[in-house]
């Protein structure tokens, strides 16, 4: 049986970007007869904001966007998170680190051919492996990483395509307890999906360059990968992601039929009845839902959405 997710943080209210990962979500669990489970993505406490998870429910029931079973909130699961950290240090799947970020930084600098500096891809903190071999002399631990090998990660995306990464190199051995005490996203949510039986994975294609990361552990703790497509991201004219922290527009929940008619078309699927209840639109979409049909890309503009009393 299909059983699909969303799994929002409540840092922030819902904005179009996020309307568009639930909407896919949604309408490929319920077009293929699923269950569409929801789970607040609460660890970094931090960021969360007070009251955000009861206001993402209210928009979520705003755009009828229902979800089966009770909400799961992975503040309650520490104790679940902490055995699987424990069970991969005992495998020597994993290690503590005592490096800072600075040292990873600094450690990821390498120089060109013409002994210019050069920041290795995808970012300045790939991890050299500083730790693996046990803590060197001075430094105590911060953080667990997950040990890595030269072994790529090739997948299948619904939507994307076949994919190829090889976490060692492009990242390197990767965190799965914070030097905050935090768990990382990556653990948290490969624990949780495999959990709760989870199928299909459709989230934004920002999440692309996780997920090699996510099989990688799903294959070291023996848990199922379910299937993966990730869909455009929404950008503003600007080329930049829409996010709660560039402070993208809350979705009010009187224009919520409306909003839902925009991100249809955002996927590729234009013409729906945005003057209707958000039941009638999402009724509309269903019947018509065919992944192949949302655009292939990883990131795309959106329009300006209708302003208010519109």
């Amino acid at each position: 049986m299909y059983i699909g997710r969303f799994a929002p943080s409540p840092t922030g209210p819902l904005h179009f970007g996020s309307l568009v990962a639930a909407l896919a979500s949604w309408l490929d669990a319920r077009a293929a007869g699923g269950k569409w489970l929801l789970r607040i993505e609460d660890l970094d406490q931090p960021r969360a904001q007070a009251d955000m998870s009861s206001a993402i429910l209210r928009q979520l029931e705003a755009l009828a966007l229902d979800w089966d079973g009770a909400v799961q909130f992975q503040r309650a699961r520490l104790d679940r998170y902490r055995a699987v950290v424990e069970t991969l240090q005992r495998g020597g799947l994993a290690y503590w680190c005592g490096c800072t970020r600075k040292e990873i930084a600094d450690s990821a600098t390498r120089f060109g051919e013409h002994g210019n500096p050069r920041i290795q891809w995808p970012d300045a903190r790939v991890y050299p492996g500083t730790c693996r071999n046990g803590l060197p002399p001075g430094k105590t631990p911060r953080a667990v990483r997950v040990r890595t090998d030269g072994e790529p990660i090739r997948f299948s995306d619904r939507l994307q395509g076949d994919l190829v990464q090889s976490v060692q190199h492009e990242v390197g051995d990767f965190v799965v307890l914070r030097a905050d005490g935090i768990y990382a996203y990556q653990l948290a949510v490969v624990v949780d999906d495999a959990e709760q039986g989870v199928t299909d994975v459709v989230r934004g294609a920002d999440l692309l360059g996780s997920t090699a990361r996510q099989i990688l552990l799903q294959r070291s703790l023996g848990l199922p990968t379910p299937r993966y497509l990730h869909v455009p991201v929404a950008v503003d004219a600007g080329g930049e992601k829409l996010s709660k922290q560039s402070g993208a527009q809350p979705m009010p929940a009187e224009r919520a039929a409306r909003w839902l008619a925009a991100a249809l078309e955002f996927l590729g699927f234009g013409g729906a009845p945005a003057a209707a209840h958000p039941h009638e639109v999402l009724a509309w979409a269903r019947e018509r839902w065919n992944p192949h049909r949302v655009p292939a890309l990883r990131a795309a503009p959106c329009r300006p959405l209708p302003p208010a009393g519109h």
